[in-house]
């Protein structure tokens, strides 16, 4: 069986995308490895009407609701390769099975790469997080850190000091801000620790210290981490679409990418701020962009059309 759209990667993007498309009673193939970037969270936030959800309930309704569609066929597998054929694509999965459909949306969405400091792991998704929108509002007031190694993270600062105005910015041993940043920060009374962070200590996932190579250490109840983001899955090698500086697959206003018949949407396409209602709503946008090809496709064009 050929299906119209095969999707890759079963997240808020890849599931709404599948939803629409189900609803369009268009065949879809869905490819979902079940490694969700979130599942490290004890809640997701920003998403009306599931505002603090724990991810596999979101996971567990959004299939629930995806897979009474009929059209919809649900692969719990990782895609391997995908390839052109005369026909549309051909998707190969880790155990070596070939699916064929006529289009495909990435949505395979980013993998994040952290600082090697030990004890980061036992607090990353419970009292340290990577975004102030997600999170912030559970650490309000609190005492926060920030470790990041990006210059980038002025702008994480600026915008955290909306929820909490005691924090500490770690930059892990690297210098980031330029003069004028630091009279900012100095102004807001935001320390700077330049000296590079050697492990993080806590119980039960709550961060109590921030400790640092020369011995020191200050005492922290949450903070956010800026990771590296890479994404999960890379195609552009064989399907030939353009990618963007930051790694995201580069897009129109509703997911087309530069490669015909190739969409992307959430993480993949570097939809931010990085959350569930971005996501979604990108799946979305780029199922509806599927729809419209396929339709004009099965229309001649008027200029075409054949008198009787």
């Amino acid at each position: 069986m050929k299906y119209d759209c095969a999707i890759v990667g079963g997240g808020p993007a890849g599931l709404n995308a599948a939803l629409v498309l189900g609803r369009a009673r268009r065949s879809v193939a869905l490819f979902d490895d079940s490694r969700p970037r979130n599942g490290v969270t004890r809640a997701s936030h920003g998403f009306i009407t599931r505002d603090g959800i724990q991810p596999a309930e979101f996971r567990r309704i959004a299939y629930e609701e995806v897979l009474k569609y009929p059209t919809v066929r649900h692969w719990p597998a990782e895609v391997t390769d995908i390839r052109r054929t005369d026909h549309g694509f051909a998707l190969q999965t880790m155990s070596g099975e070939l699916v064929e459909a006529g289009k495909v949306i990435l949505a395979g969405g980013l993998k994040e790469v952290l600082p090697e400091i030990e004890g980061l792991r036992d607090f990353y998704g419970k009292s340290l997080f990577n975004c102030p929108f997600c999170d912030g509002w559970e650490l309000r007031d609190q005492a926060l850190v920030v470790v990041a190694e990006h210059p980038a993270v002025f702008h994480m600062i600026k915008l955290l000091l909306n929820w909490s105005r005691d924090v500490v910015v770690c930059t892990n041993g690297r210098d980031l801000f330029t003069a004028g940043q630091r009279r900012q920060l100095a102004s807001k009374a935001i320390r700077i620790v330049e000296t590079a962070v050697a492990a993080f200590s806590g119980r039960d996932g709550s961060l109590e210290r921030v400790h640092f190579t020369d011995g020191t250490h200050i005492d922290r109840s949450g903070g956010f981490v800026g990771p590296t983001l890479q994404a999960k899955a890379s195609f552009e090698a064989a399907l030939g679409y353009q990618v963007a500086d930051n790694g995201g697959i580069v897009t129109d206003a509703m997911g087309r990418t530069t490669a015909a018949d190739v969409y992307a949407a959430g993480d993949a396409a570097y939809v931010m701020p990085s959350q569930l209602i971005y996501a979604a709503a990108s799946g979305s946008k780029a199922a509806v962009a599927v729809m419209q090809d396929l339709t004009e496709e099965e229309w001649p064009s008027a200029d075409e059309e054949q008198p009787h």
